[in-house]
């Protein structure tokens, strides 16, 4: 099974569709954990989602390491298939939860209530892609998996 989480096709797809997701959540998930670019931080982060948003610890906690952990490992290529299907969940749950009411569109103008859905579909659309791309070149999924490292396993 692990050696389904580290194939990859040796394309540049997943490269470039990995480094797109990891460059874009790494700083929503610095403001969640570290409170860099104006963001709240772990326990600022925790007790909004918690208290405002009456979201369970553990899917709070699950939020904010996806956004963190999960970016970093995207960018460095790690486990790409996880955490495509960890960023999947997130953004399903993000558009049933907090955009599908505001219609489609983003919020460019600040004349809806929030954001529409758009954004969350175009990502889910990329993650997607990376859960049946994989990593792709300059991963770590493609080292360990050309390297054989998990051989007993496969």
């Amino acid at each position: 099974m692990k050696h389904l989480i580290f194939q990859t096709n040796n394309t540049w797809t997943g490269t470039l569709l990995r480094w797109t997701v990891g460059i874009v959540f790494i700083p929503h998930g610095l403001q969640k954990t570290l409170g860099l670019f104006g963001g709240m931080g772990w326990d600022g982060t925790m007790k909004f989602f918690t208290e405002n948003l009456q979201l369970p610890y553990m899917v709070a906690s699950t939020v904010i390491l996806v956004e963190f952990l999960g970016s970093i490992s995207l960018l460095l290529g790690w486990a790409t298939r996880f955490w495509a299907l960890s960023f999947i969940g997130l953004l399903i749950g993000i558009m049933f939860s907090s955009h599908l009411d505001n219609g489609f569109f983003m919020n460019w103008l600040g004349t809806q209530k929030g954001e529409g859905c758009q954004f969350d579909i175009l990502a889910i659309g990329i993650v997607v892609t990376l859960l049946m791309e994989g990593g792709g070149k300059l991963s770590v999924d493609r080292w360990v998996f050309t390297k054989n490292i998990l051989k007993k396993e496969l």
